[in-house]
């Protein structure tokens, strides 16, 4: 038995086709990686097969989610091999169009309209903010800009405009190409980078429906306009993944503990799975241990009741990868054991009321009785998802009908699933489902386990729920 699934929380790693190799895959699996991620930024259509490849190979549980770019302004390359140091008050000019390559006097972006739309005054943050430059003036083909702070630049890194909206289209030429491999590649979720509005996810979605894709889209919230319009975005994607390095240059720091905190929120409102990001490990890239504030800013977002965490450049490009999981794991599994079930479980924006009835009362009867476990069968998960909401201190163990709905569950707190075959009977799917986790060490003889389930003949959706011992 995997010792690190005792854990609830979910984790998310981030891997490069540079070190993808089975057994490595393999490791982070067994010390409590989740969700594997492939940065497109990063990759080619190749590399991203050879990391599913591989994934594949170690097991069918593991989901994969694979980030588009998104509407992201970045620089163009640059002229001299390794960039240019600027001295605080140097001046420097942003050229229209986005042909030239940047030189020490001149830069050059991705974005035709950049020029038109940033104005006079207006901050414009290179690098996450390494430097910043105040544009000064401005006419039809150059923006003059001031350096705030010495620094280097270098080419195609990322430029980001606090609070100004520059008109980038949703889905760059890259980003379509991804989204069509993914689903030839069958992979699970797509996280959809600087998501502003519902229309950025629309766009999408038409792709996937065109080609009745189950691929669900993760938006990733990375500006004010996603904060301010997160109840539309909501709406139109199945979770949403926090990217605190691109929110945190484009809103004070001091602002994101409470805005994670606010999005975390909302989103179990919504019962959408929500992401954690960036950072959190940060220094386990070049050291065995992480720093005491890392452990605690991991612990915080577990207490806040998040359901996903992720490690990015820890174990695409750090030294540590394996280490880096494990203690994501360890500080999971201790903090968990805090997490209260609310006495009060309150329902709010459900899709299936019975559903959600039934998963309360069954949660709610974990604190009276010794149950071992919950089980239910899925077509959807929806269950799956009302039951983790509520926060039980027992693992809920989903028989899933669908692979994909099997992966799914892979980012959904406390939920390991299991390929299930469809039964004609209730008896018999109780039977099956203790069956196959007694195998797997789940469960032993004597406990007393509860179920919610019902897709047996016509009937889909859970309309009964009932206790059981282990024979």
């Amino acid at each position: 038995v995997n010792s690190m699934e005792a854990k609830k929380t979910k984790i998310i790693c981030t891997i490069s086709d540079i070190n993808c190799e089975i057994d490595f895959i393999r490791e982070l699996f067994k010390n409590g990686m989740n969700v594997v991620r492939i940065n497109s930024a990063h990759a080619t259509i190749e590399g991203a097969q050879k990391i599913v490849d591989n994934v594949r190979a170690v097991s069918d549980r593991i989901a994969i989610l694979v980030d588009t770019k998104g509407p992201e302004v970045r620089l163009t390359g640059m002229e001299g091999p390794v960039g240019f140091v600027v001295k605080e008050g140097d001046r420097i000019e942003i050229k229209a169009g986005t042909e030239g390559l940047c030189s020490s006097k001149i830069l050059y972006t991705n974005c035709l309209s950049f020029v038109d739309d940033v104005p006079v005054g207006a901050s414009v943050l290179i690098d996450d903010g390494s430097v910043e430059l105040i544009v000064v003036e401005k006419d039809a083909a150059r923006l003059v800009c001031e350096a705030q702070n010495g620094g280097v630049i270098k080419g195609k890194k990322s430029v980001n405009v606090p609070g100004v909206h520059i008109s980038l289209p949703a889905l760059t030429e890259k980003d379509k190409v991804f989204v069509n491999w993914a689903i030839d590649a069958d992979i699970d979720f797509i996280a959809h980078s600087f998501v502003r509005n519902k229309e950025d996810l629309i766009e999408i979605q038409e792709i996937l429906d065109s080609r009745d894709s189950h691929l669900k889209i993760i938006s990733k919230i990375e500006n004010q306009q996603g904060i301010d319009n997160l109840d539309e975005i909501l709406s139109h994607c199945y979770g949403v993944m926090i990217a605190r390095g691109d929110l945190g240059v484009e809103i004070a720091a001091e602002r994101i503990p409470l805005i994670q905190k606010k999005l975390i929120q909302r989103c179990r409102e919504r019962k959408k799975p929500v992401i954690v990001a960036t950072q959190m490990l940060h220094t386990m890239i070049e050291n065995p241990r992480p720093t005491r504030a890392e452990v605690s800013d991991v612990a915080n977002a577990i207490l806040q009741s998040t359901d996903a965490i992720m490690l990015s450049g820890e174990t695409a490009s750090g030294k540590y990868p394996v280490e880096a999981v494990r203690t994501m794991s360890r500080i999971a599994l201790e903090t968990e054991e805090s997490i209260l079930t609310p006495p009060d479980l309150t329902l709010e924006n459900v899709t299936k009321p019975i559903a959600a009835v039934l998963a309360r009362s069954l949660v709610g009867a974990t604190l009276k009785l010794p149950v071992k476990a919950i089980i239910f069968d899925t077509w959807t998960g929806r269950t799956g998802r009302y039951l983790a909401e509520f926060r039980p201190k027992v693992p809920i163990y989903a028989m899933c009908y669908r692979g994909f709905i099997m992966r799914e569950m892979a980012l959904t707190y406390d939920i390991y699933g299991y390929p299930f075959e469809i039964t004609e009977s209730k008896e018999q799917f109780v039977n099956n489902a203790i069956k196959i986790l007694v195998e797997d060490g789940k469960l032993e003889s004597g406990d007393l386990v509860g179920f919610i389930g019902g897709s047996f003949s016509h009937e889909v959706g859970a309309t009964y729920m009932e206790f059981t011992y282990v024979p």
